[in-house]
């Protein structure tokens, strides 16, 4: 008889009243006496004001310029949005990125220090920037707007090294591409024409109609001459102006050796496990014999021009690891979950075509707003190391096509590893920093002992977002390859990189679909695939994020005696608190508890604004003993669970920001004394460019695993109390388990 998986599917149930969530501290008193912001403020201003003077009138759509707010670095949080300034200034915020500055003054104690921080880009007209420089010595603490006067470290005018990243090609005239901010006043119509105008006026032709436009932003390429980049900088909506990268190379890893030699392989004669279960896959095409088997269908897009073969080897490849998982001499390949639909969208121009990034792009982008894929794999991308200050169309455009949390998309991170780290040129590639993907690195091996392959990228990701790589899976190395079919479907050819690692982690998503059905949602599959790996204590959390994927599917639905699994999942409305249990079996339990938990949640995104980039955040409060009670307190003691510091490498981090990243997991051990109908509060915020906003239902999954090796029906006392809340989860097939 087949072991059950001792699952379990429960409901939180929503407070009718809000509880007490621990906030951040605002500062008691403001860092600064109002005569001296004003007289400092005032100074920025003025300066600022004659700089935008200064600009060509064709820089300055209908009469408008963009300037730099700096905030304090103890008033970043969305609550102290300083709203009331920018309408008394008539400035309209478009945008922000992360920045670091020493304030003049602060309430802590100690001498000011560097912190990490926000600017605001903001837009006004020239005259108003003028006319609030002007009246700001007459603003009195009656004026609600002086009170954001402290919130204000520094505002100027944004000049070309703060818009122009180095360009590390020597060509005379590069291919470039353009940011432009087109969120608020005036209409995005108009800055573009203004930008387009300003352009030509320069001798310059901007592509338009390669345009990608995603939230407040709008991404071109434009060919321009170096000497006249300074020139292009001055328009005053452009946010950035980068080199425009290449797609990653597609080049083999490993090299050969005796253990790298190819094998016989027979393709299987059964059908898939589902075959209404498909995935899509864009890479560079599949070969014939594959495309005429029961498990993949190839796809060429209109506009894909010829085919490469070195493309087409990748392409099978990785469709190869989506199907069969790493190949193993002398064993049957695995029978396939479901089915691939592969979609070529690499060709004979995409190594030479500096544009072909954008037609890459617009592919995918044309295939996924006309078909819905619950499972999407993505083991192409920019050469692009990401950064902290931009976010790059290929991340926005993904980022906005899976908010609404129904397709599980494993990206590749990227085979740069090796390179500085330091530089940050070892660091995941774009579009892994995706918010709503899961970013997938390489392990060097299947075995217990195990590292993060060399070649594979490494971390930190950008806030919010910065464990990633979240997991890694094998990808193979020198001494032990990934094996997948070559084009003739017959012979398994070793490889390597995180091209393997990410497909191979998608199969394990659609198994644990392809067992239970439709009872877990797509981002309940993303949180077991986190939930379920395999932690390595002395390996660094920027190298391989949460851990090692579960090597076989068994490892994922079955739970061993003395374990029980419980899965939450649903929906959160906009200022909703919500509570899950943890279901713990009556009486006392004997030895330790382990409780393991992840949340996982899905949603919108505001690329003009890295820093503040997710619009939702969940505050996570547990309280472990329903008994214990502060003084006149309505709700239980409070306990950490999930750590700050599980995010904040670096110590940087702001004091809010863990709350705003879209997967939170960690395991913690407990005497069981000290557990008694412990709960997870939830409370869902909502923000807009950084601002507080009404917002958007998202999704949510919850994964709980309770561990109690001493109390071997652990899973069957929980069945008992909770018989009218939990409701087992029963698997639709029998996954075959693979015996190593």
């Amino acid at each position: 008889m087949a072991k059950q998986p001792n699952f379990l599917l429960g409901n939180g149930h929503r407070l009718t009243s809000p509880v007490s969530i621990k906030k951040g501290m605002e500062p008691k008193d403001p860092p600064y006496d109002l005569a001296n912001a004003k007289s400092r403020l005032a100074t920025q201003f003025s300066d600022a004001a004659a700089s935008f003077a200064k600009l060509p009138d064709e820089a300055c759509p209908d009469g408008y310029s963009v300037g730099l707010v700096t905030l304090h670095p103890q008033y970043t949080a969305k609550s102290y949005f300083p709203g009331d300034l920018l309408r008394e200034a008539r400035m309209e915020a478009i945008g922000s990125r992360p920045a670091r500055t020493t304030p003049e003054k602060w309430t802590k104690q100690g001498e000011p220090e560097e912190s990490p921080t926000t600017e605001l880009f903001v837009a006004a007209r020239r005259e108003d920037f003028a006319r609030f420089a002007s009246g700001l010595p007459n603003l009195t603490e009656a004026d609600r707007s002086s009170r954001d006067l402290f919130k204000v470290e520094n505002f100027r005018t944004p000049q070309a090294k703060d818009r122009v990243q180095k360009l590390r090609k020597r060509g005379a005239e590069p291919m470039l591409e353009i940011v432009l901010h087109t969120s608020g006043i005036p209409k995005p119509s108009r800055i573009l024409e203004a930008f387009e105008a300003y352009a030509e006026s320069l001798g310059l032709d901007p592509i338009m109609d390669r345009r990608f436009d995603v939230s407040g932003l709008s991404f071109l390429p434009l060919r321009a001459a170096r000497e006249l980049i300074d020139d292009l900088s001055k328009f005053s909506f452009l946010r950035t102006i980068r080199e425009m990268p290449s797609l990653r190379p597609l080049r083999p890893i490993i090299r050969a050796s005796a253990k790298t030699k190819p094998f016989p392989v027979k393709l299987p004669e059964t059908e898939p496990v589902d075959k209404q279960l498909r995935a899509a896959v864009f890479d560079g095409g599949i070969s014939d014999e594959l495309h005429d088997s029961e498990f993949a269908v190839a796809h060429d897009p209109e506009g894909v021009g010829l085919p490469v073969d070195g493309y087409v080897d990748h392409g099978t490849g990785v469709t190869s690891a989506v199907l069969f998982g790493p190949l193993t001499k002398g064993e049957k390949l695995a029978r396939p979950y479901g089915i691939v639909d592969h979609f070529r969208v690499l060709d004979e121009d995409s190594s030479k075509d500096p544009l072909e990034l954008y037609d890459t792009l617009n592919h995918i982008k044309n295939t996924l707003q006309s078909r819905k894929y619950q499972f999407v794999n993505l083991s192409i991308g920019p050469a692009l190391p990401i950064e902290d200050h931009d976010v790059h169309a290929w991340t926005a455009v993904l980022d906005s096509i899976f908010a609404d949390g129904e397709t599980l998309t494993t990206v590749a991170v990227g085979n740069e590893g090796e390179q500085d780290h330091e530089s940050g040129n070892a660091r995941v590639q774009v579009p892994s920093d995706s918010v709503n993907s899961l970013a997938v690195g390489a392990a060097d091996s299947r075995s217990k002992v195990w590292k993060r392959a060399p070649y594979s990228c490494i971390g930190p990701g950008r806030s919010p977002g910065l464990i990633k790589p979240e997991v890694i899976a094998f990808g193979g190395c020198g001494k032990e390859p990934f094996f997948v079919l070559d084009q003739s479907t017959s012979i398994a050819t070793p490889d390597a990189g995180t091209s393997y690692a990410s497909p191979y982690t998608l199969r394990m998503g659609m198994g644990v679909r392809a067992h239970f059905g439709n009872s877990l949602s797509m981002l309940a599959i993303k949180s077991l695939l986190v939930h379920c790996s395999e932690p390595a204590k002395k390996l660094p959390v920027h190298e391989i994020g949460w851990g090692r994927v579960a090597q076989d599917i068994d490892s994922i639905v079955i739970c061993p005696d003395g374990e029980a699994r419980v899965v939450f999942q649903g929906e959160l409305t906009p200022g909703q608190y919500l509570r899950t249990p943890v279901p713990l079996p009556s009486g006392e339990l004997e030895g330790m508890v382990a409780l393991t938990a992840t949340f996982c949640f899905a949603c919108q995104t505001d690329p003009e604004d890295p820093g503040n980039y997710t619009r939702g955040g969940l505050d996570v409060t547990f309280r472990p003993h329903a008994d214990k009670f502060d003084d006149d307190a309505v709700n239980a003691k409070t306990k950490s669970f999930f750590r700050r510091s599980d995010f904040d490498t670096e110590k940087e981090l702001r004091l809010d920001a863990h709350k705003w990243e879209t997967t939170l997991h960690r395991r913690q051990r407990f005497q069981s004394k000290t557990l008694k109908d412990p709960v997870f509060d939830v409370h869902y915020q909502v923000r807009e460019a950084g601002k507080p906003s009404g917002g958007d239902k998202i999704k949510y999954a919850l994964i709980i695993t309770l561990s109690a090796p001493k109390v071997k029906n652990l899973y069957q006392r929980i069945i008992q109390r909770y018989q009218t809340q939990l409701e087992p989860i029963v698997p639709v097939i029998e996954v075959p388990i693979r015996v190593r």
